[in-house]
C-alpha cells in the first residue's frame, strides 16, 4: 500500500497567487465588460532585451545544426556563463567566487525550494515574516515546519518580525537556530538591509554555527550604492551563507527560466555525532547530478547575453523603466494618504491598508472598487497583516490607470 506524505496535508489548499487568482476569476465572471489591472503578482510585462532575443535566434540556429547542436549540458551550468556570472556579478564588486562555486538553474524558485535536501529534516529554521511563502511551504513538505497554530505561525519555525516598530529590520533570533533565509532587497516589503545590519546576521551564523540562505534575486534593483547587492560582501560569509539569484526579474526571464545558486567551498556542516565535517558544494553537485538535467542551452545563451556591454545597458533600461513605475505608485498612494514602504531600491511597495482594515478586506475592497489587484500582506506571514503589497511591473499605461483609478476610488 503506497502511503500518501501526510505533510501535504498540512498546507493550504491553494498557493497564495492561486487563491488570488480565484478571487479575480470571479469578480470578472460577474463583471465581464470591467478591465481588471493587475499591480500584485510580481510577474514581469517588458519584452526580452534586444540581445536576449538575438542570442536565443542564434542558440536555436544552434540547434539546427550536426556541428552546433547541443543535447545535455552540464547540470551545474555551461562553463562560459558560470565565468560571466563570476566576472560580472561578482569581481565587480571585490568578491572572488571560483566558476565551481556556481550553480545553473531553471529560476531561483527551484534552488531556494530544495535546499533544505542539504541538511537534515530537524533542523531548527529562522526566517523573517512577512517572508516569500516558498520558503516555508518547502518546509512544511519534508517536516520540518511542524504544525501549523491559530496563530498563523509553524511550530518548528522562529518568526523575526519585521515592522514598522523596528523599522521592518529583524532582529537576531534569541536562541540558536540551524538555518536562516533572507531575502534582500525584500520580497514582499521592498526594503533592504544595509551592510552592518548583514554583518550582523553572518556574525550570528558563524557563531551559531548556521547555514543563511539568502535570496538576491531583486539586488538589479538595488539604486544606493551602500546597500550590498550580495552577502559575500560580508567577511566571513563564505563560511556561512548560500546565495540565490534569478533572471526573471532582473532581464525578464519569468518565462525563459535561468538563475542560479552560489554554494562556497568553504561552506560546511558537521554530521550527527559532531565528528567530522563535511562541505556542502559536492554535496549540492550530487544532488543536481542526481535530480536536475540542467537549464537549457538556449536560457543559458540568452542569460549570457544579459553581461554583453549592449545587454548591460538594455537590461538597465528596463529596469530604470520600472523603477519609475514604483515611483510613480509610491508618490500618488503617499498624497492619498497612505503609508507606504519600499520601492526605492527594489521593484515592491508594502502599502498599510487604512482604518486598521485586514489585507484581504482591503484587497476584496480594492478589486471591486477600483477594479485593481493587489496581494494581501497576511499572505505572507502573520506580521503582514494589515498591509498589501503591489508591484511596479505592469505596463506604465496600466500603472497610471490603476493611479487614476485608486485616486478617484478613495476621494
Amino acid at each position: 500500500m503506497a502511503l500518501i506524505n501526510e505533510h501535504f496535508l498540512k498546507l493550504s489548499k491553494n498557493y497564495l497567487f492561486a487563491d488570488i487568482a480565484k478571487k479575480v476569476n470571479v469578480y470578472k465572471v460577474a463583471h465581464p465588460k470591467s478591465r481588471v489591472i493587475s499591480l500584485g503578482i510580481g510577474d514581469v510585462t517588458q519584452p526580452l532585451a534586444p540581445a536576449v532575443i538575438e542570442a536565443m535566434h542564434n542558440a536555436v540556429d544552434d540547434m539546427a545544426t550536426s556541428e552546433h547542436f547541443h543535447g545535455y549540458g552540464p547540470e551545474n551550468g555551461y562553463l562560459w556563463l558560470r565565468e560571466a556570472i563570476v566576472k560580472n556579478d561578482f569581481l565587480p564588486r571585490g568578491i572572488r567566487i571560483d566558476p565551481s562555486e556556481v550553480f545553473i538553474n531553471d529560476g531561483a524558485k527551484s534552488d531556494t525550494g530544495n535546499i533544505g535536501e542539504l541538511v537534515r529534516w530537524d533542523n531548527s529554521m529562522a526566517v523573517t515574516d512577512p517572508i516569500y511563502p516558498v520558503y516555508i511551504d518547502s518546509n512544511v513538505m519534508n517536516g520540518r515546519a511542524g504544525t501549523l497554530g491559530a496563530d498563523g505561525k509553524w511550530s518548528n519555525v522562529t518568526y523575526l518580525a519585521c515592522n514598522e516598530e523596528n523599522h521592518f529590520i529583524p532582529s537576531l533570533p534569541q536562541h540558536r537556530v540551524d538555518m536562516i533565509y533572507l531575502c534582500y532587497p525584500n520580497n514582499p516589503t521592498g526594503m533592504v538591509l544595509t551592510k552592518e545590519e548583514l554583518r550582523k546576521w553572518v556574525n550570528f551564523a558563524l557563531h551559531n554555527d548556521a547555514i543563511i540562505f539568502f535570496d538576491a534575486a531583486y539586488h538589479a534593483y538595488i539604486q544606493d550604492d551602500r546597500i550590498p547587492h550580495s552577502i559575500y560582501e560580508i567577511k566571513g560569509a563564505r563560511k556561512c551563507a548560500i546565495e540565490f539569484h534569478s533572471y526573471s526579474k532582473t532581464a525578464g526571464f519569468t518565462g525563459i527560466r535561468c538563475g542560479y545558486t552560489v554554494i562556497p567551498k568553504a561552506l560546511s556542516a558537521i554530521n550527527m555525532d559532531g565528528s567530522k565535517r563535511y562541505a556542502l558544494n559536492p554535496f549540492w553537485e550530487r544532488r543536481q547530478s542526481t535530480k536536475f538535467n540542467g537549464t537549457s542551452y538556449i536560457s543559458q545563451r540568452a542569460a549570457e547575453a544579459i553581461y554583453s556591454p549592449e545587454g548591460k545597458e538594455q537590461v538597465k533600461a528596463t529596469i530604470d523603466y520600472y523603477m519609475e513605475n514604483a515611483r510613480m505608485i509610491r508618490e500618488t498612494l503617499h498624497k492619498l494618504g497612505l503609508t507606504v514602504y519600499g520601492g526605492e531600491n527594489a521593484p515592491y511597495l508594502w502599502v498599510k491598508t487604512p482604518k486598521g482594515i485586514s489585507s484581504w478586506k482591503f484587497f476584496e475592497e480594492l478589486l471591486y472598487g477600483a477594479q485593481v489587484v493587489c496581494t494581501p500582506g497576511v499572505g505572507f506571514g502573520p506580521s503582514g497583516e494589515g498591509y498589501v503589497r503591489l508591484t511596479s511591473f505592469g505596463q506604465r499605461e496600466d500603472c497610471e490607470e490603476a493611479l487614476h483609478r485608486i485616486s478617484m476610488w478613495m476621494k
